[in-house]
């Protein structure tokens, strides 16, 4: 890995790109659907290591785009979103990304069947996996199957800047990291249409099988650096930080306002209220309290007043802020992998 000078900007572009792209969504639920469609991949599509199974939705059509608008503004559309969030919710950000994902390909007659499970036949019935969506397509149609879409939104902190290996981006609570999800879609995941117990359900063969996954990427001290590409992820992949207190200090500007954002809120870039921002004092008082009570990374975004709408703040840049120690506890597991590997 190596420092890019001109990726020194980018680190904050895609909430700049975003807020240009959709002035008028401000429903939560769907700036963060247009934020799954829009987002660019977390990973590399035509890099060699994926082998051709991962999916890529392309460039956000003007059809669609004319949807997300009415989406927002269609009361009966609007109310229909919301129905559908408001059945069965979940705490879980994965669940909730997929259920608006859902909704986007229902609205557009491509789901064949979402959240299918696969169960042993033996008198256990225990679950052996779950296909994220069965989707209808060109090559699918000509085939007379579907497509196997495992969907993932994930977010990674790099630990340590000089492995050169997807197992170095770790989840925030330490319990996952990039290699060891990207090994369970690749290896399991992706081949649960060929066991014979998914044939009980499938409602045609799976011609294809691939993996469609949104994130984001979080870098010690907004370091701007480039990525192998042996490592398949998308040069463009959506950027973050990560730093203790210490760093927000140094960091802060008069002008900035902060948020504390809540699992369901890491989708899109933050919009909200101009009341609803801290300042940095009381930011820092709201961290020492949530650490107190656990020690868990928790995700701030940094923002700004709308230039065209000044009673409302607009996310200029995100990252996880880390609790004491936590840096190196991420060291010792990351040094337990290595050791294993």
């Amino acid at each position: 890995m190596h420092t890019g000078a001109a990726l020194g900007t980018q680190l904050a572009t895609h909430q700049a790109r975003f807020h240009q792209r959709w002035p008028e969504l401000r429903d939560p639920h769907v700036r963060a659907l247009a934020w799954l469609l829009y987002a660019p991949d977390l990973l590399a599509a035509d890099a060699a290591c994926w082998e051709g199974r991962i999916a890529t939705l392309g460039p956000v059509s003007p059809a669609v785009a004319g949807w997300l608008h009415d989406l927002q503004y269609d009361p009966v559309l609007n109310a229909e979103l919301h129905a559908e969030m408001a059945r069965q919710p979940s705490a879980r950000l994965g669940r909730y990304a997929e259920k608006l994902f859902g909704f986007y390909l229902r609205q557009y007659d491509r789901l064949v069947a979402a959240n299918l499970q696969v169960r042993n036949q033996g008198p256990t019935r225990e679950t052996l996996g779950e296909f994220d969506f069965l989707v209808s397509s060109p090559e699918a149609d000509e085939q007379g199957g579907v497509v196997h879409w495992e969907f993932a939104t994930k977010f990674y902190l790099l630990q340590a800047r000089d492995a050169c290996q997807a197992d170095a981006f770790v989840g925030p609570n330490l319990a996952d990291s990039l290699g060891r999800k990207m090994r369970k879609i690749m290896q399991q995941q992706l081949k649960l249409s060929i066991h014979p117990a998914a044939q009980a359900v499938l409602p045609a063969p799976v011609v294809a099988a691939r993996a469609l996954v949104k994130g984001w990427l979080f870098y010690r001290h907004d370091e701007a650096l480039v990525l192998p590409a042996a490592m398949g992820i998308a040069p463009d992949h959506c950027r973050g930080f990560w730093g203790d207190v210490q760093f927000l200090r140094e960091r802060d500007d008069v002008a900035d306002r902060y948020v504390l954002l809540p699992r369901l809120s890491w989708l899109a870039p933050a919009r909200l209220p101009l009341g609803e921002g801290l300042t940095l004092a009381q930011l820092l008082l709201r961290l020492e309290n949530l650490f107190q009570a656990d020690d868990s990374p928790v995700m701030v975004a940094r923002c700004r007043p709308c230039e065209s709408m000044a009673l409302e703040l607009l996310e200029t840049a995100r990252g996880f802020i880390v609790p004491p120690q936590w840096e190196q506890r991420a060291a010792a597991i990351q040094q337990h992998a290595i050791v294993q590997v």
